[in-house]
């Protein structure tokens, strides 16, 4: 039998939307307002195939994979953005002395807040033993006036939605 629906039931629920330009990214040693552009956590899983007969089934090994996530910097003349990021890239490795750092050291933990229109935090992700994967300084050129920025590539252990 057909179901009739109600004119309240059609109307959508006032709601106020997340935005992409409300956040912000504390990283440790790194001032949060040289951060540009980033981006909520990935995570992917692999799975198993389960054959019987003339079929199978897929099942996942239960191990998440945490994507990559990429930091992009302004890169002021002061406080000075590269020399922020060159602060926690030698807590991985000093180039001078050719000496590794430990994970203790080098590994940082992050919080992304996402915010309403007024600033309320209304979602943490609590981002976990994220490391320097790759770090670029950027490109000079004479043609360009271009403002300078670091692009940052960061692996990262684990990644917790606390709301």
């Amino acid at each position: 039998m057909a179901e009739t629906l109600s004119v309240t039931d059609m109307l959508p629920n006032k709601f106020e939307p997340k935005r992409g330009y409300r956040w912000v990214l504390a990283i440790e040693g790194i001032d949060s307002f040289l951060v540009t552009s980033t981006k909520r956590p990935d995570i992917s899983f692999q799975s198993s195939d389960i054959k019987f007969i003339n079929s199978y089934r897929k099942i996942s090994n239960g191990r998440g994979v945490w994507g990559s996530i990429t930091v992009d910097l302004h890169d002021p003349i002061a406080p000075s953005g590269a020399q922020q990021v060159m602060e926690w890239i030698r807590t991985h490795y000093e180039s001078v002395s050719g000496r590794a750092g430990y994970a203790d050291f080098y590994k940082r933990d992050l919080q992304l807040k996402m915010l309403d229109p007024i600033g309320t935090v209304v979602e943490l992700w609590d981002i976990k033993g994220a490391q320097i994967q790759s770090a670029n300084f950027g490109t000079l050129s004479y043609d360009s006036d271009e403002i300078m920025k670091i692009s940052l590539t960061l692996d990262v252990d684990n990644c917790v939605l606390q709301f």
